[in-house]
């Protein structure tokens, strides 16, 4: 004889329990052996992570996909329907077929849906198209009516989005390598050439645990300009600052950009011969670890300028707060870029304000403590 199967929700509906209870099935805790889980879409997303590693076994059931939310998140969804009708134009399946107008004859069942900020240069131009229409502004990740509001007027985008603000911090470092640089192939095998890495260079026999082989940013700006000039060492600089923010640009599209949250990355950038900066990567959690005395002031001092714009003047933090803040909080931070100041330059301004292009009359640069400075960046 089968046994009776053993369930748990962490939905306590009665509608559920009703049903699970009239087919006579034993009720258990999530900690026991079960049969039939209904689960909410925070827990689904725990039981598939690959941090706990559960797997369910043959008598096991769940009422979730593990991606449920390709369909369930609004985004999602769009974007899997569009591939969709994109795939069946391929095929030359009838189902795509279109009117005279361009619309679908069978798919034309979602609204005209944009993905901000991503799509919004398209939806800028889809709204003046029709500037009467009313507008339904839908979180992609929430429901039962939470944060939905309507718009007739573009000016209302601006003040519901989150301009994104970068800045860089002044105080970084530069780390060398104990032995000279040599592209030989007889020096392939040996980091202490090609790896500037603290924990390889730390065991070389010219290590100087005193500076750590590093210098701060300060310290090798001024060795640049005395030996290749200021010229060339400012547009190093400049060129870095573009490098920062284009790659944040890049992202910003696919980031999950939640109010409640700002990052401090750690950007790792190799200068090459003719002092022109390589991406290298973008660590997200920089190590905090201090190898000297100048690195545990520096780090200290990162740390203490982050937490003063992050958390300003040490109150409950108010994640609606998204003011850029006075230049005496930014401590030694500089402001790269601020999205709300830049907006309508457009691309085309951009590129011609980048590092070694001249401007036109419709682009100006800022002279700056002896340097020149990208008005798109700021």
């Amino acid at each position: 004889m089968a046994g009776k199967v053993k369930w748990v929700t962490d939905i306590e509906k009665s509608v559920l329990i009703n049903n699970f209870e009239k087919r006579g099935w034993v009720q258990v805790t999530e900690n026991e052996d079960w049969n039939f889980y209904w689960m909410s879409v925070q827990t689904i997303r725990n039981v598939f992570s690959v941090e706990t590693g559960y797997r369910l076994s043959d008598d096991q059931i769940v009422n979730h996909f593990p991606n449920h939310y390709e369909l369930t998140r609004k985004d999602l969804m769009v974007k899997n329907i569009k591939r969709y009708r994109k795939e069946l134009e391929k095929e030359g399946s009838p189902l795509a077929e279109k009117d005279e107008s361009g619309k679908y004859l069978y798919l034309d069942f979602v609204p005209v849906t944009y993905m901000l900020p991503a799509d919004y240069n398209l939806f800028v131009e889809e709204f003046r198209k029709s500037p009467s229409s009313t507008w339904i502004m839908k979180p992609c990740g929430k429901a039962q009516g939470k944060g939905i509001f309507l718009i007739n007027k573009l000016s209302q985008i601006k003040k519901w989005s989150r301009d994104s603000k970068t800045s860089s911090y002044k105080l970084g470092f530069c780390r060398f390598c104990t032995v000279k640089y040599t592209p030989s192939t007889s020096e392939l095998d040996n980091m202490f050439v090609h790896l500037t890495n603290v924990a390889i260079q730390k065991h070389g026999e010219d290590y100087n645990h005193i500076h750590g082989g590093k210098w701060t940013v300060n310290n090798l700006r001024l060795y640049l300009e005395s030996t290749r000039g200021k010229e060339v060492t400012s547009k190093l600089f400049d060129e870095i600052h573009w490098i920062i923010v284009q790659s944040l640009k890049a992202v910003a599209p696919v980031m999950n950009n939640d109010k409640h949250c700002f990052e401090c990355y750690g950007y790792d950038i190799i200068i090459d011969d003719k002092l022109k900066p390589w991406l290298i990567e973008v660590n997200a959690s920089p190590s905090l670890t201090s190898s000297t005395a100048n690195d545990r002031i520096l780090k200290y001092n990162l740390i203490n300028d982050t937490l003063n714009i992050a958390v300003p003047n040490g109150e409950i933090p108010d994640c609606k707060w998204n003011k850029s803040p006075p230049k005496e909080v930014l401590g030694n931070y500089e402001i790269l870029y601020d999205e709300e100041l830049a907006q309508g330059d457009g691309a085309e301004r951009e590129l011609r304000s980048r590092p070694g292009q001249s401007l036109g009359p419709k682009g100006s640069r800022l002279r700056d403590a002896g340097r020149t400075v990208l008005t798109t960046w700021k």
